[in-house]
């Protein structure tokens, strides 16, 4: 199977949150964050802490959404070159080769650690860091997203349950 895609910014940055929440330091991060959010509300409820170690509460935990929202993904965005050409990628029985104007390069499957899906894409995982964005757009319909989606699962580790 061959499908020939390019990337829009939106719909990259939605994947950069989904790899960003998916993994598991940021996930607990957020996760203290919110606990500590929602026990400066109830303290401050109960009169337990001023106004101001509230506010300087809740201002550090937007800091810290906004951050994870916009910031991080904003950046890897344009640091990344990838996402403003156009490839082609041919998924075999033996593995899977992704292919641009300035050459090409193969991997078998073997290679790739595990894999995750999102709205918009399949993330194929290299190691905990290095991946790729596969966008389902890429396919010609849902039936093409479908036969590749069963192609990773019979060939790549299953993804890691969230």
């Amino acid at each position: 199977m061959t499908i020939y895609f390019g990337y829009e910014k939106g719909q990259v940055m939605q994947a950069l949150r989904y790899h960003f929440i998916s993994r598991p330091e940021i996930r607990i991060m957020l996760i203290l964050v919110n606990v500590f959010a929602l026990t400066s509300i109830i303290l401050y409820a109960f009169l337990k802490i001023t106004a101001m170690a509230f506010f300087v509460g809740s201002f550090l935990w937007i800091v810290l959404m906004i951050s994870f929202w916009f910031i991080l993904p904003g950046m890897v965005y344009r640091k990344a070159v990838t996402f403003k050409h156009k490839f082609s990628m041919n998924f075999e029985e033996n593995g899977f080769t992704l292919e641009h104007e300035k050459g090409s390069k193969s991997w078998p499957w073997n290679a790739l650690k595990n894999y995750m899906e999102s709205p918009h894409f399949f993330h194929l995982y290299f190691d905990s860091r290095s991946f790729f964005l596969v966008p389902k757009s890429g396919c010609k319909d849902s039936d093409e997203v479908y036969e590749l989606r069963q192609l990773l699962k019979a060939k790549v580790k299953p993804p890691k349950s969230p």
